[in-house]
């Protein structure tokens, strides 16, 4: 994982599940988390691009 990986992990959680999966399930569920909470959003992102 790089370094603009982890801090758009943490800033914008979606985008960096973006640029690593695309438009696609795990993109659309960070999206459902960071709504609900951004750090659910920010766990998630962090789980997803290890």
């Amino acid at each position: 994982m790089s370094i603009l990986t982890i801090i758009l992990s943490i800033l914008l959680p979606p985008v960096a599940v973006f640029m690593e999966h695309g438009l696609g399930k795990q993109f659309l569920i960070n999206v459902l988390l960071t709504i609900l909470g951004w750090l659910p959003g920010v766990i998630h992102a962090l789980i997803v691009n290890k």
